[in-house]
């Protein structure tokens, strides 16, 4: 080879070790213990004692090709292709949607469909904790049959002791998460490799027509199966939610060279336990290997199920506040717990309701069996929004033809169509769970994003243009006081209503006057250049427009002190913030239906003050009131 052949190939540098164990804590610890009631759950549906070699073959190739092309191919290979700047998730890939997208008609649509994404991830992220804890806790009925009724006392303290230790951050936690889950994978992996060494037939399951002669024999019972066999790929979305954290790179590597196999290996132990011990059928993946593993492999799955759930719950924090960024949700109280790390965050009223969900679906459903009813429609929901966005950002993102666009991501919806049609046959038994969160999660999206536009325009109708007001102002013969009052607006274009009545009640305007609006961009991010944008309207006047992310949180005071590098003084110590504080009373011809204005009136009297959620000091704080109709 040439040395220049040689100089024009960039080799991208390998994935650290410590890199490779954070992905393992962080990413996968919801797929990685799949296992634990994947194949139990799947042999539900056919009839006590009538399971033979033929099912059990059938399962482990639905289980093997799922992930394949489900996790393998989909995700791994081409969703994580499809980055907002580095970063991931449903919501980041609506945004980028969004952004090659043409026509309202089609922006609307695509988010609706992301909102509709995010609502079932939420859904997603009160299962697992219930459905992980509670089957890691049940391994103890395997080695100790009499504490069976101390499961679901164990699993409700375990759940409350997670959710209640939230608020002290995950980075110390964080630093076990890697080590641990690289234990759990190994033992699971080495546990299902002794199964498959006593019976290596079983490795046939690897061809695909053992699918396909389940489906022929079994037809819509086979059919039924796959709502259990998709639980076997649950987590998949956490790769491409957490690209940002770690990359692509490191998320791909800890898959194809160590995840897939442990996960393969010990779905087809298990496999090979049930054709040799058909009764192994009550819980055969703590039957796995001897019997003296069965009480440790029960610590460290219960461990493994609370990192998982560990990573649901933070990965349903940043989805809250990106929805609050965005627009869908009213402002919340966002915790920073970590002076290093932007992304380690704490939403209290976020893990208040789902710990209470946790509670309830446990105490309702007690077994994880019960509650694997309940969690596919989420999974799959969420696989199907993003087969959607994904065809439109590859055909004019990566400049797809529509054929292939079609083609590739239309195969991956029939796909996910066939496992989410599958699951809503499970809706009496408890799938209606998932759904009725995520119509309702839907309903608060859009009623509060409707809401804000409809106050939006009242604002714009009932407040003034700024540029007749400032050529106004000199004539006005307003006094002006010493200091810098910082008027917050939504509408830049528009005279604040704060300062209005302000100079209806007190008459005065101070020397210099700071106009903040702070705006969403659809980035993760917002880059230097992007942050900040600074007008002199008027002697002492200036407009600052401040952009954000919807990963990032907003911090006004801070960002205003770098005025002082764009030549406009600013002394937080000398600052006075206006707001205007709503007052929001029916309209006479309402805009709203009557459940959408009475939710977004308790919506809007629940969200946190501007004054928290902009770190504004409250001691520097003017709010006057304002009535507005809606």
């Amino acid at each position: 080879m040439t040395v220049a052949a040689t100089a024009g190939k960039v080799r991208r540098p390998a994935p650290a070790v410590g890199m490779l164990l954070a992905v393992l804590g962080v990413v996968y610890g919801d797929i990685g213990t799949s296992p634990l009631y994947a194949v139990k759950a799947s042999l539900q549906h056919f009839p006590p004692n009538s399971v033979t070699p033929l099912e059990i073959m059938g399962i482990l190739s639905l289980i093997f090709w799922s992930l394949v092309l489900i996790v393998t191919v989909k995700y791994v290979l081409l969703i994580l292709r499809a980055d907002n700047r580095g970063e991931g998730g449903i919501l980041a890939l609506m945004a980028l949607a969004q952004r090659v997208s043409v026509g309202a008609h089609v922006r609307s649509a695509l988010t609706l469909i992301g909102i509709a994404g995010a609502c079932l991830f939420f859904g997603d992220g009160v299962i697992t904790p219930a459905i992980s804890v509670l089957s890691a806790v049940e391994g103890l009925e395997v080695s100790a049959p009499e504490l069976r009724q101390y499961v679901l006392p164990i699993s409700v303290v375990v759940i409350v002791v997670l959710f209640t230790v939230q608020w002290r951050g995950t980075g110390s936690v964080g630093r076990v998460f890697g080590p641990v889950m690289a234990a759990w994978f190994l033992s699971i992996g080495l546990l299902g490799l002794w199964e498959i060494v006593q019976h290596p037939s079983v490795l046939l399951a690897l061809s695909p027509s053992y699918a396909a002669i389940l489906c022929w024999h079994h037809g819509l019972l086979a059919f039924i199966v796959l709502g259990s066999v998709v639980l076997c790929v649950t987590g998949a979305e956490a790769l491409y939610a957490d690209m940002g954290h770690f990359g692509r790179e490191s998320i791909r590597v800890a898959w194809l060279f160590f995840v897939l196999p442990s996960l393969v290996l010990n779905y087809f132990g298990q496999g090979a336990l049930l054709i040799a011990e058909p009764e192994a059928a009550a819980n055969p993946f703590f039957l796995l290997g001897p019997h003296w593993t069965s009480m440790p492999m029960v610590f460290l799955a219960t461990a493994a199920t609370v990192i998982a759930s560990q990573a649901m719950i933070s990965g349903a924090y940043s989805m809250a506040r990106q929805c609050v960024q965005l627009g869908f949700l009213p402002r919340l109280t966002v915790r920073h717990t970590s002076n290093l790390e932007e992304g380690q965050i704490y939403l209290p009223q976020v893990n208040g309701i789902m710990l209470i969900g946790v509670t309830i679906l446990v105490l309702s459903f007690k077994t994880s069996d019960n509650l694997a009813a309940a969690y596919g429609i989420a999974v799959t929901g969420t696989f199907l929004c993003t087969s959607v966005l994904a065809t439109v950002v590859f055909r004019r993102e990566f400049h797809w033809s529509r054929l292939t666009a079609v083609a590739v991501f239309g195969f991956f919806f029939v796909v996910d169509l066939m496992y989410f049609t599958s699951n809503l046959l499970k809706v009496p038994e408890g799938g209606w769970v998932p759904l009725v969160l995520g119509v309702a999660l839907t309903a608060i999206m859009t009623t509060w994003k409707r809401g804000r536009d409809l106050l939006l325009a009242r604002w714009r109708h009932d407040t003034l243009p700024l540029p007749p007001f400032l050529a106004r102002l000199p004539q006005s013969r307003t006094i002006r006081v010493p200091g810098m009052a910082v008027f917050l607006t939504s509408t830049p274009d528009y005279v604040p209503t704060s300062l209005l009545h302000n100079l209806k009640h007190n008459k005065v305007l101070h020397e210099r006057v700071l106009f903040v609006t702070v705006q969403n961009v659809d980035v993760p991010e917002a880059g230097p250049d992007q942050r900040m944008d600074v007008a002199e309207l008027a002697p002492g006047i200036h407009r600052v427009i401040l952009r954000y992310g919807f990963m990032e949180s907003p911090n006004i005071p801070r960002a205003l002190q770098d005025l002082n590098e764009a030549g406009v003084p600013f002394d937080p110590m000398q600052a006075s913030y206006f707001l205007g504080r709503d007052v929001l009373v029916p309209a006479t011809v309402p805009k709203l239906p009557w459940w959408q204005h009475w939710l977004f009136l308790v919506l809007a009297r629940n969200a946190v003050p501007a004054t928290e959620f902009f770190r504004i000091p409250y001691d520097r704080v003017v709010e006057l009131g304002v009535r507005v109709a809606i």
